[in-house]
This record gives structure tokens, C-alpha cells and sequence, in this order.
């Protein structure tokens, strides 16, 4: 599996995609259970850490996380770690014990004192918050999970602001220490309505990190549009005390309100700007060459377009309008462009392959299905050819949309795991 390098060696930044936790949390859309399956296919590929794959307490969930995890047994993803997300409780944990064999969880509560009042009135106290989250810890050690993160929702938040216009964050010191006695291994620093700002968020992570001696992860939301400077900035607080950081990305910022902190984004800011490129401390399995294709099978799949201005992706990435512009990008193109297209994947022709239409789906017959599986370089045996094709029909009926060739590949090399990832029992 994808591990982190070992203490004493350079403290790097370590991606975790919650595109298919938070970002499909975004009001009013969503993914299907093969999408999101495709989308850890790519993470995969793309060399991302891990991936919060999804709800292990929920039951529409529970196939879908089973497969994957069957998936991950078969060699169909080679490094990326899958971690499901509960709730600091010990009845989330064991019903998410219960329902899968998922091995990794984040488990979260608040710990903002607004938060605490606000969802739990006076039923419980902040002492009592404590003991839910290492309750809930213990139990997931019991229960056998090999990595657990504990996450402070609504970190920047968690403390009282004084008359002086200071902070106190002996509580948020409190909890981290708390989960780590417990046996966490990751801490999770929440800016979950994006009200840090990048001085702020950089001292509570190096105070944090200095203190507890775990890695940080940073999870940023957009609501001021800081979610990725403040990603970038806290992930540094972090590696300057000399522990790792892990960010919280999802696929195009999507997620809840003004969405989580672009993972293109963030690859780009710790790669290319001033004082970061020259200090190499992303992740090297990072491929960003799937930058295009990932970007784009997300916004298809969530019926979304890219904004032309997407950085990195956008249709408007690199091209040049202006006079000025486009003389200098012409004679040399670093005069406009701090990466190149070809960095990012970017087809020589921008069009969209996961525009093309698939002569198969809901309504195919099996001479359709074979001619365009054969276009595609894959021949099904005989006595599949029945079962592959009722597949397709379900597949394109789940995701409401044409399959694409590796959908269709996948489908074709893991039928079992298809069946159960598309089976929602009401």
C-alpha cells in the first residue's frame, strides 16, 4: 500500500481526495456508485495517497465500499489507500465494522464551542465531546482498523476570541492530544467554513504540529476563497515542525457551499510557485498528467462544465487574446505560461473523448455491445457476451449517461464487482 515515508526522512505533502465523501455532498448533484468507483480508479492512477471513498455506516453505501474493497484485493488499484468517514461515535464505528471490512476511518466531531452548543445544546459539554472522540477511537482499535485520523471539525473555530482580538486554543491542543494518547495517527484540522486566512491557519497548524508530533491533515473549505492558499499554507506549518501533511482535495473544488480546495490546484501550487517549486515537497508518486482526464470525467459525471478560467484544465487555461499576450506566448511560451498542456495531460486537440457517444447502453442488443467492446480492443468470450451486455444495460441506466471505454473495460474485467457496486437494496 501507499505509506507515507518513514520519520526522519523529509516531511512531505501527501494528498487525500474527498471528492467522494465531500464533493458529493454538494447540494443538488451527485455520483453513482460506478462513478465513484471510476474516480478511485484515476486517484489511483494519478498516484493520490488515498481517497475518502465513502459513508461505511450508511447501508446504500454498503456494496459499493465492500466492492471497492474487493476491488483493491483483485490488483485493480495499486497503491491508493481507501478510508471510510463516520462520526467520532462508538455506534458509527461498529455499525461501519459491522457492514464492511473497511480497514482505514476518519472519525469526526466538532470541536468549535459554537459548534457544540449549536448542534448538542446543553445535553453535552465539551468534556463530554473528549470522551465520544476517544471512545469512539478505542473502538476502532478494537475493531481492528490499521489507520484511523480524528478530525476537528471546524478547527479554526474551536476557540473563544478574546477581547484583544487573540485566540486560545488550549481546548483544540486538548482534543489532539487526547486522540493521539488514544492511538490516532493523523489529526485533522478542519477550516470547515473556510474562516481562516493563511497567517492564521499556518501558526494553530505549527502550534499543533510542533505539540503533538502527529502529521496534520488540512481541510479547507472555499466560502472566503482561501481553500487553497490556506491548504498550501497550513500544509507548511505542518512540514515546518517537522511532521507530514496531509491535504484534503477534492476534483474541480467540489463539495459543500463554495466547494473544498481544488486538487489541480493545490498539485500546481505546491509545484510551480515562488519559494514552494524549488523545495520538492509533494508527494513523488503525484502523476499530473491525469489532470485532464480526471477533471473532466468528474464534470461529466456531475453534469457540471468546466469554467473556461479552471486553472489548469479550463478551456481558457492557455489561450491568449490579448495583443500583448499573444506575441510574447509565441515567442516564448514561458512568457505567459508558468506549466505547459502537456504537463497536465491535455490532449494535442482539445476535444473531449468522454464526449464521444457509445453505440451501447440501456437499450443495446449484443451485436451492438461487440462491436463497440471490439472497438475498443476488448473481445468477450461467449458464454459472457449475455451477461456483460445485461451489465452495460444496468451501468448506463445507473449513471444516466453513455459509458465510457474504460467503464465499459472495467465491466468487462470485474463483472462480480459491478453487479454489487450498482445493487442498492431499499
Amino acid at each position: 500500500m501507499n505509506e507515507p515515508i518513514v520519520r526522519g526522512e523529509k516531511p512531505r505533502v501527501y494528498l487525500i481526495d474527498v471528492t467522494n465523501r465531500d464533493g458529493v455532498q454538494t447540494a443538488n448533484i451527485g455520483l453513482s456508485k460506478l462513478q465513484k468507483t471510476m474516480l478511485n480508479h484515476y486517484l489511483d492512477k494519478m498516484g493520490v495517497f488515498q481517497s475518502e471513498f465513502g459513508f461505511p455506516a450508511l447501508g446504500h453505501e454498503t456494496n459499493y465500499i465492500n466492492a471497492n474493497l474487493q476491488l483493491e484485493k483483485k490488483g485493480f488499484f495499486d497503491n491508493i489507500r481507501l478510508e471510510g468517514w463516520v462520526r467520532a461515535t462508538v455506534e458509527d464505528v461498529h455499525k461501519a465494522l459491522k457492514l464492511t471490512k473497511v480497514e482505514h476511518l476518519n472519525l469526526s466531531v466538532s470541536t468549535s464551542l459554537i459548534m457544540t452548543i449549536g448542534k448538542f445544546g446543553n445535553k453535552i459539554n465539551r468534556d463530554d465531546i473528549l470522551n465520544m472522540m476517544t471512545e469512539a477511537v478505542d473502538a476502532a482499535r478494537e475493531g481492528g482498523v490499521k489507520s484511523i485520523g480524528v478530525n476537528a471539525e471546524d478547527a479554526s473555530r474551536t476557540a473563544a476570541e478574546r477581547d484583544d482580538q487573540g485566540y486560545d486554543e488550549d481546548y483544540l491542543l486538548k482534543y489532539a492530544l487526547a486522540a493521539k494518547k488514544h492511538g490516532a495517527d493523523r489529526i485533522r484540522y478542519c477550516d470547515t467554513l473556510g474562516y481562516d486566512h493563511t497567517q492564521s491557519i499556518y501558526d494553530s497548524v505549527h502550534m499543533l504540529a510542533k505539540e503533538v508530533q502527529l502529521p496534520i491533515e488540512l481541510h479547507c473549505h472555499n466560502d472566503t476563497g482561501y481553500a487553497v492558499a490556506n491548504s498550501v499554507e497550513g500544509a507548511m506549518g505542518a512540514i515546518d515542525a517537522g511532521v507530514d501533511a496531509y491535504i484534503n482535495v477534492t476534483v474541480n473544488g467540489m463539495g459543500e457551499r463554495a466547494g473544498n480546495a481544488d486538487l489541480v490546484s493545490v498539485i500546481l501550487a505546491l509545484i510551480k510557485s515562488r519559494g514552494l517549486r524549488t523545495k520538492d515537497i509533494l508527494d513523488p508518486k503525484i502523476d499530473l498528467t491525469m489532470a485532464w482526464k480526471i477533471a473532466n470525467y468528474i464534470a461529466r459525471s456531475f453534469h457540471l462544465p468546466i469554467p473556461i478560467n479552471q486553472v489548469g484544465v479550463g478551456g481558457n487555461a492557455f489561450a491568449h487574446e490579448s495583443g500583448i499576450h499573444a506575441d510574447g506566448v509565441l515567442k516564448n511560451r514561458k512568457n505567459y505560461e508558468i506549466y505547459s498542456p502537456e504537463e497536465l495531460g491535455i490532449p494535442d486537440e482539445l476535444t473531449l473523448q468522454s464526449g464521444r457517444i457509445i453505440t451501447t447502453g440501456e437499450y443495446g442488443g449484443l451485436k451492438g455491445l461487440k462491436h463497440v467492446y471490439n472497438k475498443i480492443g476488448v473481445e468477450l468470450p461467449a458464454e459472457m457476451e449475455r451477461r456483460i451486455l445485461h451489465l452495460v444495460q444496468v451501468a448506463t441506466a445507473h449513471n444516466q449517461l453513455p459509458l465510457l471505454p474504460d467503464e465499459l473495460r472495467f465491466i468487462a474485467e470485474y463483472p462480480d464487482e459491478a453487479a454489487l457496486l450498482m445493487t442498492v437494496n431499499p
